[in-house]
């Protein structure tokens, strides 16, 4: 018997070819694979032609305009010449015994289905579940709860006689009619646990979201539009209108009421959904919660001012139920509700560098020039714990107390190098001066295609952080084109350089690079390498909390060369652990949690980094650095990928082993000049803008 799997494809060269190798890779071979892309304007269409001329069963149709995954499925079905059919998503892929699993048990049944398993990292499909409970069954009723039709095997002939098709005049809920046919035609679905079907949570749904990551009104309008005409036509079975009302009601209590969080939106759907909610059986709205059935009943008499003020209330009491939870909560309810509201403090200036760890970075040298010219500003600084010897006059707050919501409520001007909270709002009075930390050598953002360690929803709540942004701090052209693009930033660049970076030609930093080396019990006499590398994606004990394996051998490093050199260890500021040093005191210094790198970069004569952005900046200062890149091939392949050619544009040599770092070191002036030419280039590009007053540009500009 031939199974026929149809697969739309729109734009999904990132996940194309795990999904077309899952199913020519099938350990059942009597396929056909018919592709339907739907006028991808990607390298969909090379990616699928590619494959079809590795793989005969492959047949290729293109759309010359977008029809929408109901048509493309449609055709599919039209074309298909199996005795049974599998609908296949072209951001999905299924394990290699799928087909076989199903084939052989489906018997007489008109369909069989599977166990979907959702795919938020890659890991994810390594981790075995015991789930093999052989065939089992599913009551219909809830077996289609999530409105869709992959991962089932169904046969062509009970398609036929049904005369089934998916709607073309909607994007979302396509198989909607299809369902309700099956559920008509079926008592019980049998099911297979064991058998796998990858469900991809996408992570781009800004750029190239998945139909289910559209925005929720357009949902709903897709939604309803098939709602309405199959409760129509349905309206004599209470099974199939029972089910109908119930999708009805979750998509209200999970999308509209949040939709409708914007007043705006209820005036623009308003009549639509009044239209649909008459529908509604009050059998249905028996089980339904006191709130929601009272809001339908409004919608379904048309009292849209009384719904409005309803839903008011629903959504306070929901925001005061959960702020109830816990202090932090509370303050943010306050924030939102009473906050908010007062008068903005135009001479208050928010400085946060890191997320509250330190005093640091571009925020820091902004606000030492605006005391040394003695601005007339308020200055409050947030900290996680209280941080000594600030100069000037300011008041530090503790992250996520009252005053932290209340300075960032009434605050004029706001100065981060990361990510504000996103359930902050802004006002339409602040502004916020994004300083951003460092000059991009990995991909950021939407120049990345998937995100292994982050939360599947980064990047949309990237670009939502970022469009508060009013300006950002770029140092040098190359970073300002990708900030643009990666970002998708299209306000205020400041082309100034990197505030941070000022001290770096400070008249005085000979002085300044003896006091911070006395301050930290450095011997005058000894020469600094620094060893400051990045943090890896993959490296992390759950999502946010990162780890480091420290690969370099001190203790041989300090054999060799104790009696010159002191080492400076600078890990990134993701890193979780505190890396150990016993028995190394006098040669290995842990600066990780040191305030200000750009210091250590001042006392430093070698840098030693990897993958890290601090090359960038140190090359400044024009002394030798060295890349101990022993995971190279695994960190550009495999996680983020770079923007340059590390191995042919960095300023210094690429080391392996803790070995030919040592070498390196010992031969430092032979590196050097090695790599001088290179070095000369490399400067002239990426710190051509930095030349010491970088601050004071911005703060002419800003303040």
């Amino acid at each position: 018997m031939k199974i026929t799997v149809i697969i739309p494809v729109f734009n999904t060269e990132e996940f194309l070819p795990e999904c077309i190798e899952s199913v020519i890779n099938q350990t059942y071979e009597n396929i056909e694979i018919i592709i339907v892309d739907d006028a991808s304007t990607d390298n969909s269409n090379r990616i699928i032609n590619e494959y079809s001329k590795m793989d005969e069963r492959i047949k290729i149709s293109s759309f010359t305009e977008r029809k929408g995954v109901g048509a493309a499925r449609n055709f599919g079905l039209r074309q298909s010449t199996g005795e049974y059919v599998y609908f296949l998503d072209s951001d999905d892929f299924i394990e290699s015994a799928t087909l076989q699993k199903l084939i052989e048990n489906i018997r007489g049944y008109k369909i069989i289905s599977g166990r979907q398993k959702i795919v938020k990292k890659h890991n994810d499909i390594f981790q075995k579940e015991n789930n093999d409970k052989g065939l089992l069954f599913k009551d219909r009723f809830r077996h289609f709860g999530g409105m869709s039709i992959i991962h089932h095997l169904i046969s062509k002939e009970f398609i036929l006689a049904n005369n089934l098709t998916f709607t073309e005049n909607v994007h979302c809920y396509t198989e909607l009619p299809i369902i309700i046919s099956l559920l008509k035609g079926l008592e019980e679905i049998p099911y297979l646990s064991d058998c796998l079907y990858f469900k991809r949570l996408r992570n781009d749904p800004i750029s190239n979201p998945a139909l289910m990551q559209l925005e929720r009104e357009q949902r709903l309008h897709d939604f309803l539009t098939i709602y309405n005409d199959l409760r129509d036509m349905e309206k004599g079975d209470s099974f199939i209108t029972d089910y109908l009302d119930k999708q009805f009601l979750n998509l209200y209590r999970k999308e509209v009421v949040m939709l409708f969080a914007d007043k705006a939106k209820i005036a623009n759907n308003f009549n639509l959904l009044s239209f649909s909610a008459k529908k509604v059986s009050k059998r249905m709205l028996k089980n339904t919660n006191m709130v929601v059935k009272h809001e339908i009943k409004l919608l379904a008499k048309g009292k849209e001012e009384k719904y409005s003020r309803l839903l008011t209330f629903h959504h306070f009491a929901r925001n005061l139920k959960r702020a109830l939870k816990g202090r932090t909560k509370m303050y943010y309810f306050i924030y939102d509700t009473i906050l908010l509201k007062l008068p903005i403090k135009e001479k208050t200036i928010i400085f946060e560098s890191f997320l509250g760890k330190n005093y640091s970075d571009s925020p820091k040298y902004i606000y030492e020039h605006m005391v040394k010219q003695n601005m007339d500003f308020k200055y409050i600084w947030i900290f996680n714990k209280k941080v000594k010897d600030i100069p000037g006059k300011h008041k530090q707050i503790k992250r996520f107390s009252f005053a932290y919501y209340y300075y960032l409520a009434t605050a004029k001007y706001w100065v981060s190098n990361s990510r504000m909270p996103l359930h902050l709002k802004k006002r339409s009075e602040n502004i916020y001066l994004q300083t951003w930390h460092g000059t991009p050598l990995k991909k950021l953002v939407f120049d990345m295609n998937d995100v292994y360690s982050a939360n599947p929803n980064y990047k949309k709540h990237f670009y939502e952080q970022s469009r508060r942004w009013d300006y950002l701090i770029s140092p040098n052209q190359y970073s300002t084109d990708i900030f643009k693009r990666a970002f998708k930033y299209n306000k205020k660049v400041l082309e100034y350089g990197y505030p941070r970076n000022d001290i770096l030609y400070h008249k005085d930093r000979n002085r300044i690079a003896k006091n911070i080396k006395q301050k930290l019990g450095i011997p005058l006499n000894k020469k600094v390498v620094l060893y400051a590398p990045t943090w890896r994606d993959d490296e992390y004990y759950e999502p946010g909390k990162y780890k480091f394996n420290l690969s370099l051998n001190l203790q041989d490093m300090k054999e060799k060369l104790g009696d010159q050199y002191v080492i400076l260890l600078r890990m990134h500021y993701f890193i979780a652990d505190d890396i150990e040093t016993k028995g190394l005191e006098d040669f290995a210094l842990n600066l990780s949690k040191y305030n200000d790198i750009a210091e250590l970069y001042l006392i430093s004569d070698i840098l030693i980094t990897d993958y890290s952005s601090v090359f960038f900046d140190y090359a400044n200062l024009k002394r030798p650095i060295l890349f101990y890149t022993y995971d190279l091939e695994k960190y550009r392949d495999t996680l983020r990928g770079f923007y340059i050619n590390i191995e042919t544009d960095v300023p210094g040599p690429l080391l392996h082993t803790s070995e030919e770092v040592i070498d390196a070191i010992l031969n430092i002036e032979k590196v050097e000049d090695e790599y001088k030419e290179r070095y000369e280039n490399f400067y002239k590009v990426y710190c051509d803008w930095d030349n010491g007053v970088a601050a004071a540009k911005i703060v002419d500009e800003v303040f």
